[in-house]
């Protein structure tokens, strides 16, 4: 199940673990946290921090919007069975589903729920928070706004690739640092860009924030 991380070794990694000024390895996310309802998963997820460290630099956002992907939801990938593409999704909680949309685009996503049921969360948006400068160099835009406000974009922002599906997410390079408090309140809506399914209320975000994709 495990994807091919980026060409840092150990020592690299350790290196920017101590280094970076928001990376506390102590405070990585760990299995446990994405072991249970997906719903749950999803809106807990939010204040806290995806973190990508790269040849290039590290990378930092705090998750705003999430999206829920449920067994039996047709809109999940997982809802006909397990397939070549989805099968991450059935594996270990605390994985990255990494896969390719419209011909064009990457999508990031966690897996969540026990281990053979095949539900994830879609991570939407982010606030950028570390390595803004590297961000706005691989999205060619320099506003905050336009950097991580959108699937797609956060995944290009961040340096995600296909090949960091199956990451394993309770280890560097790649990790979610636990969630910061931030007292804002929790806005649980539709879900975007999708048919079937559309009516469930499984997309969350933090009110008031300005980095959301879509209020």
């Amino acid at each position: 199940m495990s994807g091919k991380f980026d060409p840092l070794d150990q020592q690299l990694v350790n290196k920017m673990l101590n280094t970076s000024k928001i990376v506390e390895k102590k405070e990585i996310i760990s299995r446990a946290f994405y072991n249970r309802d997906t719903v749950v998963v999803a809106r807990e997820l939010l204040g806290s921090i995806l973190v990508h460290m790269s040849p290039e630099g590290i990378t930092a956002g705090k998750i705003v919007e999430t999206e829920a992907y449920l067994q039996g939801d047709p809109a999940c990938h997982a809802s006909r069975g397990i397939t070549r593409r989805n099968q991450v999704m059935f594996g270990p909680p605390g994985h990255a589903y990494v896969y390719f949309i419209y011909g064009m685009y990457h999508c990031f996503n966690v897996v969540s729920a026990p281990e053979g049921v095949g539900e994830a969360v879609l991570i939407r948006a982010l606030e950028p928070v570390e390595g803004i400068n590297l961000m706005r160099l691989r999205r060619k835009r320099e506003r905050l706004e336009e950097l991580c406000g959108g699937p797609a974009k956060l995944v290009q922002a961040m340096g995600i690739l296909r090949s960091h599906n199956g990451t394993d997410l309770t280890r560097g390079p790649l990790f979610i640092k636990k969630s910061q408090k931030t007292g804002d309140p929790i806005v649980a809506t539709t879900r975007i860009g999708i048919r079937e399914g559309s009516c469930l209320p499984l997309r969350f975000y933090l009110k008031g924030n300005r980095f959301i994709s879509k209020k």
